[in-house]
């Protein structure tokens, strides 16, 4: 009879979003390709970091260790989620709690826990006495030993952990020194948000002031753990065997990948929506939905996260709003502490040219929505409702969207370019992000917009929105003259092409002190498209 079955046994896997994901629990993306890079470094004898942003498969990536390379390692997984400040008062409060934790890995090895048990009960431990005792075992077990530590950084800011480091490292140099490849660990792996290799360990007295990092012995390697299309499909294939719904796997693939740029858990998050809450509606308009749902969600800790940071580091937030709401360029790879710290958060990442952008355009909404919902730019925000700006089919009116916003801004005189020249780019920007506050409560809910990083020549999209299944483009542009903006009608109606539309809008924020470019928004045609432009004069 079924009930006398373990119901366990009958339980179909789920997309997780909570905890370390198992390849018998949950649907997975196919990742061996990534691990082996990890297989290779620890064959090889390295210690490395996983220095990724939060839910980005830190722990599944030493979960993948531990389960498949047990065989030929003995891998000790310890962490530091639950570490306290009081736990680490002194080296041997540190050097007991560490005994503790691989006693908890190893309580299936009797031999190796009354090892560990008795190097704790010492009374006075210290970091020369506990590398001894690491060599002993090392060499007493015949084993290669793996140790892997999660959630590192917590600790980052702890001198005595930074000892320890320190105490790791001098054995990796001896064992290298030396050739005794027993002498400690074969290989450490240390993952968390920051890289502790940019930890900084005195190593001279005080009054020198020499420093050197405890973790540069670290391995560099070259891994991409974001999730592309093609290996986002490996998780859909998975799905579709076992649930024969019957959809397109590679488009809704790319898909998903438009929205998420392959972050791990959002990736996860829009199937787990798909499946659970909207009724598997495996379709462009399904992902969709789901992006939206995930957007308004105030629950999830990456989100929180993020409002958390920016409200943390002044000079975060300012260039955050700098790329996602006023469109500045500004090197992913400089060497400064807002842009390094947004790389560490996965904040940001590299267009084809090496400018930072926003990494996924869920981050990119939610940004936006904090810095639209901060403004204070009430006489900007549109007041009424989505039903006032869309026709009896649901779709949006933009003609009314634009002549609406251009009225409002004709009556606000007082943004005006300022009396030096460098200040332009300071007023195009904020001509962006004003029609931004006034679009938001008009697609609230129901559309999505997003800026396109970069088109193949290079140039920049300003806003691609999509609602009720359409999508709308529209180029924002600074009056220059005739020529430039001949230039964005070009642009423009060339990328209209790329997406088979025939009509996109055009909004010219124009400063001219008196001549008037344009009486009203109009239809044109030009290069077979059609173009609703309007000028606004925003004065002088």
């Amino acid at each position: 009879m079924q009930s006398e079955s373990n119901p366990f046994s009958i339980m179909s896997k789920e997309f997780n979003t909570e905890v370390t994901c198992d390849p018998e629990l949950h649907y997975m993306v196919d990742t061996t390709k990534k691990m082996q890079v990890f297989e290779r470094l620890i064959d090889k004898r390295k210690y490395f970091t996983i220095t990724r942003a939060r839910q980005f498969g830190k722990s599944t990536s030493l979960n993948w260790i531990l389960h498949n390379l047990s065989d030929r390692y003995l891998v000790i997984p310890a962490s530091f989620e639950m570490y306290s400040a009081d736990d680490w008062a002194d080296d041997n409060s540190f050097c007991k709690y560490f005994c503790t934790k691989v006693i908890e890995t190893l309580d299936q090895v009797s031999d190796y826990n009354s090892f560990w048990l008795e190097v704790s009960k010492i009374e006075k431990l210290n970091f020369d006495i506990l590398s001894n005792k690491i060599t002993e075992f090392c060499k007493s077990t015949g084993k290669k030993i793996v140790l892997t530590i999660d959630e590192v950084d917590k600790a980052s800011n702890n001198e005595v952990f930074v000892r320890f480091l320190g105490m790791l490292r001098n054995m990796y140099i001896f064992r290298e020194k030396f050739k005794d490849h027993d002498y400690t660990f074969w290989s450490v792996i240390l993952a968390g948000v920051y890289d502790v290799k940019n930890l900084k360990l005195k190593i001279r007295p005080e009054d020198e002031h020499q420093f050197n990092s405890p973790w540069n012995v670290a391995a560099d390697y070259d891994l991409d753990m974001t999730f592309n299309p093609q290996e986002i499909s490996t998780m859909l294939v998975d799905y579709e065997n076992e649930n024969h719904i019957g959809f397109d796997i590679k488009e809704i693939s790319e898909e998903i990948y438009k929205y998420t740029s392959g972050y791990p858990v959002l990736v996860s998050r829009v199937c787990k929506e798909i499946d659970e809450k909207f009724d598997r509606d495996w379709t462009k308009n399904g992902v969709l939905t789901a992006v939206n749902s995930i957007i308004k969600d105030n629950r999830l800790t990456l989100f929180s996260d993020i409002t958390k940071n920016i409200e943390t580091y002044p000079d975060l937030k300012k260039m955050l709003r700098a790329i996602s709401m006023e469109n500045f360029k500004i090197n992913y790879y400089a060497d400064i502490f807002p842009v390094e710290m947004a790389r560490s958060f996965a904040y940001i990442r590299p267009d084809k040219n090496s400018g930072a952008v926003i990494h996924n355009l869920i981050f990119q909404q939610r940004i936006n929505n904090y810095f639209i919902a901060e403004s204070q730019l009430n006489s900007i925000t549109s007041n009424a409702g989505p039903s006032v700006y869309t026709d009896r089919q649901g779709d949006l009116n933009m003609q009314l969207i634009i002549n609406r916003f251009a009225d409002i801004m004709k009556r606000r005189k007082e943004t005006k370019q300022k009396a030096e020249d460098g200040q332009m780019t300071f007023i195009e920007r904020e001509g962006r992000f004003m029609f931004l506050c006034f679009l938001k409560p008009i697609i609230n809910g129901s559309g999505f917009y997003y800026s396109e990083p970069e088109n193949d020549d290079g140039s920049r999209m300003d806003l691609v929105i999509t609602y009720n299944c359409k999508e709308y483009v529209v180029e924002l542009k600074i009056w220059h003259g005739t020529e430039y903006e001949l230039s964005g009608r070009d642009q423009l109606s060339e990328y209209l092409d790329t997406r088979n539309h025939s009509e996109g809008y055009l909004i010219t924020f124009s400063f001219l002190k008196e001549k008037t470019v344009q009486e009203k928004p109009e239809w044109i045609d030009y290069n077979g498209k059609r173009i609703y432009e309007a000028v606004i004069e925003c004065g002088k």
